[in-house]
């Protein structure tokens, strides 16, 4: 049994004990859904990070740094940009909405601000997409133990949906806040280990500089058929993502929320180059790839010495995880709170819905696992998450908070609308077009132009939200 199994064995056993064990506290939805509103800045920062250094941000972004080079960085770096919008700005005025109103969930928010119709679509709209961004993360971890233990892919994505499902369904965001504390001090310390040794292995920063020198492209950050659609798919969707907003919804107060979610935009923005550049390494080193979601595993177990690739594995294992729970998050908080008690048992007790959260938890778990056996490619898949996200939610929740003449009917078609292109784009193009006019952007112009052209025949809205 080689050493990078039995630590990612041995790991994966603590993530799951320190969940169940915190588990033990939750007392009732509250604390499973806003962990009692007590996060302080520190766990505001940890959990959120957490969240955002996944799949996408590891795997993904390293296939992208393979593939494209320097130009990876806007992966993480416009999800970082998103972040400090969300720090300053939206995250302040939502949390204080959602304390003074009692609300669990960005369907509860949007609810109190628009109308139970709007909640419904939303909830539905969400659980689709957060299955596509679950799946992502399984995937993620599917390529990591394929790598490993040379298990085939789906039965490695299965291994990392059982130990996200033990941990989050014992105790929900408390558990998962606490247990992001270690993913993300295990992550951090893996990936700063690893990045200089990955490079010293290769032959040093000279030896980077000569992979694919002649490619003016591959060395360049902005390039115009990649950087605006990076920034359009994944900005917006970091500022309304539900994941993250009702992480705030757990913030004790808003200095928790600008300090804690203001460090994590910083955290992005160092570690947005880190992918990249083991990307473009492991294009040096490993240029015949068959997959270059490969490219992250391969450098890692081959390209250093055992110890430090088992423990950045960890580090990429942990990374994976965290954002898979954040995932589960969404779907768990969709079926439970925003569908269930909602539209199903409005009389539901406390216990009974903190039952139905923790059911969610395993059938949502169980159908990413199902959607990661039927795709292969992280970003492919993260794409559909991000484009839905960002198209759907961006006019409701910023909308909502600011414009007060955002009515239901305005928001509700601006949906529709920027939906209906973003598909109709996806369906012409394949989603792969370069350029300016990706779906997401296509979408996101499309609800953003319903939206104000219904806006001077729009009412003040009888919902006035304190900011």
């Amino acid at each position: 049994m080689s050493l990078h199994l039995v630590l990612l064995a041995s790991y994966s056993l603590a993530l799951m004990g320190l969940g169940l064990w915190i588990g033990r506290s939750v007392a009732g939805a509250s604390d499973f859904f806003v962990a009692g509103r007590r996060l302080g800045p520190g766990l505001v920062f940890s959990t959120m990070l957490a969240a955002n250094i996944g799949a996408g941000s590891t795997v993904g972004a390293t296939s992208r740094g393979y593939l494209n080079g320097v130009v990876a960085w806007w992966w993480v770096g416009s999800a970082a940009i998103g972040s400090l919008v969300l720090a300053f700005w939206i995250g302040p005025a939502i949390r204080r909405i959602a304390e003074a109103q009692g609300l669990r969930t960005v369907g509860d928010y949007l609810e109190f601000r628009y109308s139970r119709t709007m909640r419904g679509v939303v909830a539905v709209l969400l659980w689709v997409g957060s299955i596509f961004i679950l799946a992502s993360q399984l995937i993620g971890l599917g390529w990591i133990l394929n790598v490993v233990t040379g298990v085939p892919k789906p039965i490695g994505s299965a291994v990392g949906g059982v130990v996200i499902m033990v941990y989050f369904a014992a105790g929900g965001l408390l558990t998962s806040a606490w247990v992001n504390v270690v993913q993300l001090t295990v992550k951090l310390a893996g990936f700063a280990v690893a990045l200089p040794l990955a490079v010293a292995a290769f032959g040093g920063w000279s030896a980077v500089g000569q992979v694919r020198p002649a490619d003016t492209l591959y060395w360049s950050l902005w390039r115009s058929d990649l950087t605006p659609a990076y920034f359009a798919l994944l900005a917006p969707a970091f500022v309304v993502s539900p994941g993250l907003l009702q992480k705030i919804f757990g913030a004790r107060d808003d200095r928790a929320v600008r300090l804690g979610v203001g460090l994590n935009a910083l955290g992005l923005f160092s570690f947005a180059a880190v992918p990249a550049v083991l990307g473009i390494v492991a294009r040096g080193a490993f240029p015949n790839l068959t997959a270059s979601n490969l490219a992250l595993p391969m450098i890692l177990m081959h390209g250093l010495p055992p110890v430090v690739g088992a423990f950045a594995l960890a580090a990429v294992f942990s990374a994976e995880v965290s954002a898979a729970d954040a995932s589960l998050f969404m779907l768990t908080t969709s079926l439970s709170q925003d569908l269930y008690k909602r539209f199903l048992r409005p009389d539901a007790s406390d216990a009974r819905v903190l039952s139905v959260a923790r059911w969610a938890t395993i059938v949502s778990g169980a159908a990413g696992v199902a959607l990661a056996w039927s795709s292969e490619d992280v970003i492919e898949t993260l794409q559909i998450f991000y484009t839905l996200l960002g198209v759907g939610l961006f006019v409701p929740i910023v909308g909502g908070l600011y414009v007060e003449r955002t009515t239901n009917t305005a928001a509700l078609t601006s949906v529709a609308a920027g939906l209906s292109v973003m598909l109709i784009d996806r369906a012409l193009t394949g989603g792969a077009e370069p350029g300016l006019v990706t779906p997401a952007v296509a979408g996101l112009l499309a609800a953003l132009g319903v939206w104000a052209i219904m806006l001077p025949f729009s009412k003040l809205s009888r919902t006035q939200p304190t900011k």
